[in-house]
């Protein structure tokens, strides 16, 4: 198979052979992928400053297998310059699609929401907000969509004033209590299903719930880039009410 032209971004990278990359992009109309990019770490490369991440990319390659072999980089668009927060936001987008998408599974729509999601973290405001819309748009077109309409238990409508615990392999249920890790208000689950998070609580809300969502999905697995953001609120010691804690 020969591609050719094809819109990408790259999202990791990592050495092979002696002057060589494997990439892992994900594309437009082929999903996500790895590609041989050879000779790109030689200094005398004409990719060199090309293949990186956060920088909108024309790929052209030929897959006789599972790994295809680059054949043409071009940058197609303004290179992001992400710094801080919204840098890290941008490394977890990446990771969320290198561990959730399938390989070879073609996703325009998914291809498009990233692209908005990384292009709108460039002036570096509403971080948090921007990834929880991307995580939600991930989720559903994972096929692991949030039901946050109705209840679990009986179907009904949720109600705004009741409390309900979210529970991860069947949605959310009506409890009494109104404390507990996945327990929320019905406003708050609706308030993110209507993704309005220009309210303060309901993004609180979404970060809480979508933190435990991923990471049932992602078997557990600690994102390193979760890691080292939480690690930078901690050495700077920003107020709680300030951080961007949902920010992963």
């Amino acid at each position: 198979m020969r591609v050719q032209d094809q819109p990408a971004w790259l999202l990791h990278h990592r050495p092979f052979q002696d002057a060589s990359r494997i990439l892992d992009v994900l594309s437009r109309d082929h999903g996500r992928l790895s590609l041989v990019a050879r000779g790109s770490r030689s200094g005398r490369s004409r990719l060199k400053g090309v293949l990186r991440p956060f920088l909108p990319l024309s790929l052209s390659w030929v897959a006789r297998s599972e790994l295809g072999t680059l054949t043409g980089a071009e940058v197609r668009g303004t290179p992001l310059e992400l710094t801080g927060e919204a840098l890290m936001g941008g490394w977890y987008l990446n990771e969320l699609v290198m561990h959730l998408l399938h390989r070879h599974d073609p996703q325009p729509e998914l291809f498009d929401a990233y692209s908005a999601a990384v292009t709108g973290l460039r002036d570096g405001r509403a971080v948090a907000a921007r990834l929880r819309h991307f995580e939600l748009d991930l989720l559903r077109l994972c096929g692991f969509a949030v039901d946050l309409e109705r209840d679990a238990a009986g179907g009904e409508p949720l109600d705004p004033g009741s409390t309900y615990e979210y529970r991860l392999e069947q949605g959310p249920v009506p409890v009494a209590r109104r404390e507990g890790r996945l327990v929320f208000t019905g406003a708050e689950l609706l308030g993110i299903h209507a993704r309005n998070f220009a309210e303060p609580a309901v993004l609180r809300a979404a970060g809480r719930l979508l933190r435990e969502v991923l990471t049932f999905h992602l078997g557990g697995r600690e994102l390193k880039s979760r890691r080292v953001l939480r690690d930078m609120r901690r050495a700077v010691a920003v107020p709680a009410d300030s951080r961007a804690d949902e920010a992963g």
